[in-house]
């Protein structure tokens, strides 16, 4: 019997046994599937602390509750180490490791590079290896492959290798990770045939593409086309902020058409793993084959100027009330990427943190999901929310639209709000409201931020 085949039964049995590296936001959710699928599965990951916790039935990450890990731990289907020595037990390994940018902008392939090191030292007949860390396309058959070929093995007949691009949304209860289709692209034919097979046990629907490139390719697809149409919407909000116009009105409005527009919002700026990110390992990928990405690079240009537009609003609204940034005491609610989640990679929150404190004012922020965030300039933790903070405050940013935010006290309580995210709606209150553009409403008490005495509140971590 051929390793093709051998491993396609034990995949089929669901005696193959699944290792995933990295247990964070992608990975814990893919070793929890193929556990709870009927699969004995083995997590690895540098960091001892989450492999306790994930042995313990413990989890780190919002979309795996606890009580699943602990069950697959108690069944005996889930495991975690920090030795990767135990790769060579895997029939299956599938990499969910993280993949940067680093300072100049260019793809950090570092952990891809550190993970294929253990693999390769690990790697035996009859394994197939998956890579679903989102990269640039032909990382799969230009690194991955003649890697894992230094062994002597050969890809496709004695080990098999695909790409198969992770479509996490972390917070999205509607769409997870088994039933939001799965992209699978094989180095060869047997390789594309036992991705697919394995998945298959697994999620929902499996797309099955010709090859790992066009695998890659499609999921850097799917962020830039998001990332191009977030900078559009982000340019018409500074466009219709000077014409005086509301852009949520506009596209409300807009969205009524049925068929030809797609809705997407404006903000303080794309944070995350992936929408920040993905458009650069494009661009990267193409300037070595002398090609420029303008319309990718315009708009990730605009996006990255968000945060700084918000800072200037926030100076605007400030002035028209007769007060500097310099001195002010801004409130930022949220500091997570979006909301209802943990995660601060790439949040605009964390940009305009730094801005504001860099024209001199005091920042604090509130959020229920972020205990602290550590600055350069110096940590943060986060302030309860109450009538006092908020009375004590020159400005409040809606820079995270938490669900689980009490409005209303901040509405009641507030001076001035900035709302870029829109998380307020079409609610007013005391608080004189701006939003990212257009003219301000509500302020139903006092409008100016001189005309009573602000009592300052303490400060209790």
């Amino acid at each position: 019997m051929n390793q093709k085949q051998a491993l396609l039964e034990k995949i089929e049995s669901r005696n193959a046994r699944v290792g995933v590296l990295g247990l964070g936001y992608v990975g814990l959710p893919v070793v929890t599937a193929f556990a709870e699928a009927g699969f004995t599965t083995l997590g690895f990951d540098v960091n001892a602390e989450v492999v306790e916790l994930v042995r313990g039935g413990g989890s780190h990450i919002g979309d795996v509750t606890p009580e699943a890990v602990a069950a697959m731990v108690e069944a005996g289907r889930l495991d975690a180490t920090t030795d990767f020595s135990r790769l060579g037990e895997s029939d299956a390994i599938i990499i969910c490791v993280p993949t940067p940018l680093g300072k100049t902008g260019d793809p950090d392939v570092s952990f891809i590079l550190n993970g294929l090191h253990e693999i390769r030292t690990n790697l035996r007949p009859g394994q197939i290896v998956i890579l679903e860390s989102t990269t640039y396309p032909g990382t799969t058959r230009e690194l991955l492959q003649p890697e894992l070929e230094q062994t002597g093995l050969v890809a496709g007949e004695d080990f098999f290798l695909a790409f198969s691009p992770e479509r996490v949304d972390p917070g999205n209860e509607n769409w997870t990770f088994t039933n939001t289709a799965k992209v699978v692209g094989g180095l060869t034919e047997a390789c594309r045939e036992l991705s697919t097979a394995l998945y298959e046990k697994v999620i929902d629907e499996v797309v099955s593409v010709s090859s790992p490139e066009a695998a890659e390719l499609t999921k850097l697809l799917e962020n830039t086309f998001r990332a191009v149409n977030i900078g559009l919407v982000n340019e018409m909000a500074m466009i219709t902020d000077r014409l005086g116009i509301d852009i949520w009105e506009v596209v409300d409005a807009a969205a009524t058409k049925p068929y030809g527009f797609m809705r997407f919002t404006p903000g303080p700026g794309l944070g995350g793993h992936c929408i920040p990110i993905d458009p650069h390992y494009l661009a990267w990928k193409m300037r070595t084959l002398q090609y420029r990405t303008r319309f990718i690079e315009l708009a990730s240009e605009v996006n990255a100027e968000m945060p700084r537009y918000v800072v200037s609003r926030v100076a605007q609204a400030l002035n028209e009330h007769r007060k500097p940034v310099n001195g002010s005491r801004v409130l930022l609610l949220g500091m997570a990427y979006k909301p209802d989640v943990s995660d601060v990679r790439e949040s605009p929150a964390l940009d305009i943190t730094e801005l504001l404190r860099g024209d001199g004012a005091e920042v604090i922020y509130h959020d229920p999901f972020v205990k602290s965030v550590k600055f350069d300039s110096g940590d943060l933790t986060s302030e309860p929310l109450t009538a006092e903070l908020l009375q004590s405050c020159d400005m409040v940013v809606v820079t995270t639209d938490h669900a689980n935010v009490d409005y209303d006290l901040v509405l009641n309580h507030a001076r001035l709000i900035m709302d870029p995210r829109n998380g307020l709606g079409g609610r007013t209150g005391r608080a004189v409201i701006y939003p990212i553009s257009g003219p301000p409403r509500g302020g139903t008490g006092a409008d100016r931020l001189d005309e009573e005495p602000r009592p300052r509140a303490v400060s209790v971590g």
